[in-house]
């Protein structure tokens, strides 16, 4: 059973930044992924890498959120830039020891962390 614990979330002004961690409890493979639920919203991918550093982003993230991961600390970053208000939520680490499936879609992830809330504020 992989554990993921997220960490890094909080509250910021507008234009502000945070860099959110997740770190595993071993080694992975696959596709490691960033979600995140807005108040009354559907969980939606934010950014996937694969295993080989191949990303994908969503087009909310691009050129503002920046995905990476280094394998010898088994962990996951989220570099998050110019913050705005609708980046408000609870963003999940989200782990599939898979090649398949595709890396923003939730449905296809195995392993989740307990998530950390991000508070934008305009």
């Amino acid at each position: 059973q992989v554990q993921l614990v997220e960490s890094g979330g909080g509250s910021v002004q507008a234009g502000g930044t945070l860099r959110l961690s997740c770190e595993a409890s071993q080694n992975f493979y696959g596709w490691m992924a960033w979600f995140r639920q807005a108040p009354g919203k559907e969980r939606e991918g934010v950014a996937a890498m694969f295993d080989n550093g191949d990303t994908q982003y969503s087009d909310f993230a691009k050129g503002r959120l920046t995905i990476s991961r280094d394998n010898a600390k088994h962990s996951l970053y989220l570099q998050m830039n110019s913050l705005k208000p609708e980046d408000t939520g609870v963003y999940y680490c989200a782990y599939k020891p898979s090649y398949s499936g595709r890396p923003l879609e939730a449905a296809a992830y195995n392993y989740w962390g307990q998530g950390t809330q991000v508070t934008v504020s305009s």
